[in-house]
């Protein structure tokens, strides 16, 4: 199970975020996410174990303090794409016209008109 830890200090690194679930069962990684321009952490990461130890480690680390802050963790949920990415993904992109073969959305089409 892949679990989300959030509000992380900052100086935290992913070999403490794995020492802090190791006691819970076998950690397969664990993962502090940085910035990619600044290479700062963004304060979250994941954590990946068995079902039942991710659930235990849950239980037992929710709501916990580590160093000065109190610490989130749950079962992490799949990422949704933004609306404007799907949507234009659906239509065709942009102002292209889309996936309608460029006719106009707000005209309704008659075969005869052509």
């Amino acid at each position: 199970m892949n679990i989300y830890v959030s509000n992380l200090s900052f100086s935290l690194q992913s070999e403490d975020l794995r020492e802090l679930f190791a006691p819970h069962g076998e950690v397969t990684s664990a993962t502090i996410i940085s910035d990619k321009a600044t290479g700062r952490s963004r304060g979250f990461g994941f954590v990946e174990m068995e079902d039942e130890a991710a659930k235990a480690a849950i239980a037992a680390l929710d709501g916990t303090s580590v160093g000065d802050r109190v610490i989130k963790v749950n079962e992490a949920k799949p990422r949704e794409q933004s609306n404007t990415r799907r949507n234009d993904s659906y239509r065709g992109g942009g102002n292209s016209g889309g996936g309608n073969g460029g006719f106009n959305n707000r005209r309704s089409y008659n075969e005869n008109q052509y």
